[in-house]
């Protein structure tokens, strides 16, 4: 077998190898943080009542957005910061009248949401839409403080869910 073949033969085996691995990452990745499909389910969770351990809740920015352009009655459009030390727990929540994102900026934290029957883990990088269908727990599991930044727009300024 000539040099030329055998060059082609392994460049070729290279690429599928690449494509193989990089169709792996991306499926990988492309799931992270989300509820299986087989586990989506309505009321899969039943709220519980746990208190709020180990977190802290920093309000970053906030915008009273009935003063803006986009002219939004009653909401607050904020962005805040929650630290949750490891074994904290995120109260039992609801997103029906609080639209949220969350994007995860260090480490690792596990969510219970209504809507799924098995935990979710949710590490760092990851982002999560809460929206009216999802009511939640969240814990940190692991050894290390989970941070997040939330973004939120809250309508009654009283509400002090997490």
């Amino acid at each position: 077998m000539s040099n030329f073949i055998r060059k082609g033969m392994l460049t070729r085996s290279l690429i599928i190898a690449g494509l193989v691995f990089g169709s792996a990452v991306i499926v990988s990745t492309a799931f992270a943080g989300e509820c299986p499909t087989d586990q989506k389910k309505t009321d899969a969770r039943q709220p519980v009542d746990y208190k709020p351990v180990g977190v802290t809740d920093t309000v970053i920015a906030s915008i009273d957005v009935e003063k803006e352009p986009a002219n939004i009655k009653d909401r607050l459009f904020r962005l805040r910061k929650l630290t949750v030390q490891p074994d904290g727990i995120v109260p039992w929540h609801s997103h029906a009248d609080r639209p949220a994102i969350i994007y995860i900026t260090q480490g690792e934290i596990v969510e219970y949401a209504s809507n799924c029957a098995a935990p979710i883990t949710h590490k760092a990088g990851d982002v999560v839409a809460e929206t009216h269908e999802v009511s939640h727990w969240w814990k940190n599991v692991s050894d290390k403080p989970a941070e997040l930044l939330s973004a939120d727009l809250l309508k009654d300024q009283n509400d002090h869910n997490m």
